[in-house]
């Protein structure tokens, strides 16, 4: 199906043996405890938060680095983009009105805790729901960034609502994981 559909496929079988360099950027972030609870929310359809911030920060840092830009801070930021503490889909008490609107800066926030952010990784958290919020990123990272979110989240709805594409993503993920083992 293309470049861009393959290394999606292998952001699901993504290891340190693999990926040694991506791993060797988000190693810090990806061991926090905060960063594997991302594990027990559901992002899209039944992906889980944690697959789908792998996914995004793969696709990120591949396309970052082939385009020569700071592939470390798109990697980076993009590990951070979706750090919220919440499942966005529940909560009938409203609190998660506007979510899609809200959660860059609950993002932020959280990852502004836990690291030391580059203005260019807090541009990349911050403006990675353009075009649903108004304001444009600011570097091409940052659109990198919004973009592979979008591109993951459409494949995970995908995935979700069509059963002949779901059969054929599994087996692309089977042979992407067996041929990196």
């Amino acid at each position: 199906m293309g470049k861009l559909y393959d290394n999606y496929v292998k952001s699901y079988a993504l290891t340190e043996s693999n990926a040694e360099e991506f791993f060797d950027i988000v190693k810090d972030i990806y061991s926090t405890p905060e960063f594997q609870s991302m594990g027990d929310y559901i992002q899209h359809a039944d992906i889980t938060r944690l697959q789908h911030i792998m996914s995004v920060a793969y696709l990120s840092y591949l396309k970052a680095k082939e385009k020569n830009k700071n592939y470390v801070s798109a990697a980076r930021g993009a590990m951070l983009h979706d750090l919220f503490y919440y499942d966005w889909h529940t909560a009938g008490d409203g609190s998660h009105r506007l979510h899609g609107y809200r959660h860059p800066g609950f993002a932020l926030k959280n990852a502004r805790k836990l690291f030391s952010l580059s203005p260019l990784e807090e541009n990349i958290i911050i403006r990675h729901m353009w075009p649903l919020t108004p304001t444009p990123p600011k570097y091409s990272e940052s659109f990198i960034v919004s973009m592979s979110d979008k591109y993951c989240a459409f494949q995970e709805i995908i995935i979700k609502k069509f059963p002949s594409y779901r059969l054929k993503f599994k087996n692309s993920v089977k042979k992407a994981g067996a041929s990196n083992g």
